[in-house]
């Protein structure tokens, strides 16, 4: 078989097999289904049997993958339920873990702008990544699952305005002003979504939901494009539009009937998670240079050291956000899944390593280390949380956490 296609089935393989490990280890331990699409990955990979090989189609949908990523982060956030304290004490956290992070970054780093790549690196929050494990353990709806969403959030967009500012390879103050106009514009994007009447929208979505037409899911492939196209008009990352793109979406459906809603989310998150978001995790463990990583004993010594900083820099800050009268252990819960993280990192090395700023050995680790925390936080996590069954049931402490106002 041509080792393109045989690339292609491999890939679909990992993807089908992912779950179905997940479920089969559900008994012993809440596994995340990513882990097992990352770890597939690199069992298929160069770095462990060979057969499967990153080739121009596989890198392009993951690129899509990765863009649907931040789209469903868009999409699935709860604005009205994370606005005020939960979104204020992340905000304030994250703005802790950049001035932390790019301190640690130039104390740690070569260069000082080496460790502005570093610092940026360490204050993401994998939304996209943590919003599944939170929904699967039925956390979404409570308290707790709102400030995650919101630590997460911040985390995600933060880190993608800091890119835009500081890595785009324009002056600051220059970037400053693109990002201000494509903020405007995303704001009056989402603006006019939420103002204007699509009941019209609606019935062209509804009368086609179970047709050949499907106008929804059409739809959602016009907006991530459309606002992916203006961030890379304007120089700016993607996922900024891809992220938007969600919240466009939310503000379109917010009027439309609930069972219209809701197989809308389904094909949605068919067409995501289903599809393009595993190729991206799978593709990650493809890619992933583990020999350059065991090969350097630089590169190796910083795989825990970043693992650390995680939770220093970005874990720490963000169990400032919990809910009035939190545990210890919900607390340290939120520090695990606030330093969950890998998309952004990806994105950033990639940037660091073309411009020529930031080592292979220290890139490498960073998404080593990132890789691990996505293997290894969101189990401790859920863990330190305990399950949603035993909230409801009184077990525990985290049952003496109350509702927010």
């Amino acid at each position: 078989m041509d080792s393109e296609a045989l690339t292609l089935v491999l890939f679909a393989l990992c993807a089908a097999a992912a779950p179905l490990l997940a479920r089969g280890v559900r008994r012993f331990a809440p596994v995340p289904v990513v882990v097992f699409e990352i770890l597939l990955g690199l069992l298929v990979g160069p770095a462990a049997l060979g057969w499967a090989v990153p080739t121009e189609v596989t890198d392009r949908l993951s690129d899509f993958g990765l863009a649907m990523l931040f789209f469903l982060a868009g999409h699935e956030i709860d604005v009205a339920g994370i606005r005020g304290r939960p979104l204020r004490r992340a905000v304030g956290g994250w703005l802790v873990s950049l001035v932390v992070g790019v301190v640690l970054g130039v104390l740690f780093a070569s260069t000082a702008a080496a460790g502005v790549f570093v610092g940026i690196a360490l204050t993401s929050t994998a939304l996209g990544t943590i919003l599944p494990v939170i929904s699967d353990a039925g956390e979404l709806g409570t308290p707790f699952g709102r400030v995650v969403s919101a630590v997460g959030a911040v985390g995600e967009f933060g880190p993608l305005i800091a890119i835009s500012i500081f890595l785009s390879g324009r002056q600051p103050g220059k970037a400053t002003v693109v990002l201000l106009i494509f903020v405007v514009l995303a704001a009056a994007a989402v603006w006019l979504a939420a103002r204007t009447p699509h009941a019209r929208v609606h019935r062209a979505i509804e009368t086609t939901l179970h047709t050949s037409g499907q106008f929804a899911v059409r739809l959602v492939m016009l907006v991530v494009a459309g606002l992916v196209a203006l961030s890379i008009w304007l120089g700016l990352d993607m996922l900024l539009g891809a992220f938007v793109g969600g919240l466009v979406l939310k503000a379109i459906m917010r009027d439309a009937a609930d069972p219209v809603v809701e197989q809308v989310d389904a094909k949605i998150e068919a067409v995501g998670y289903g599809f393009l978001v595993p190729i991206f995790f799978v593709s990650t463990g493809v890619t992933f240079d583990l020999h350059a990583l065991l090969g350097s004993g630089a590169a190796l010594a910083g795989l825990p050291l970043f693992l650390v900083l995680f939770l220093v820099v970005r874990g720490l800050p963000g169990a400032f956000a919990a809910p009035e009268g939190a545990s210890r252990r919900d607390r340290a819960s939120l520090a695990f899944f606030s330093a969950t993280a890998l998309p952004i990192i990806v994105a950033v090395t990639n940037i660091g390593r073309d411009a020529g700023d930031l080592s292979s050995a220290t890139a490498t680790s960073l998404v080593g280390a990132g890789l691990l925390s996505v293997l290894v936080f969101p189990l401790v996590a859920l863990a330190l949380r305990g399950t949603r069954r035993d909230v409801e049931h009184g077990v525990g402490e985290t049952a003496a956490v109350p509702e927010e106002a």
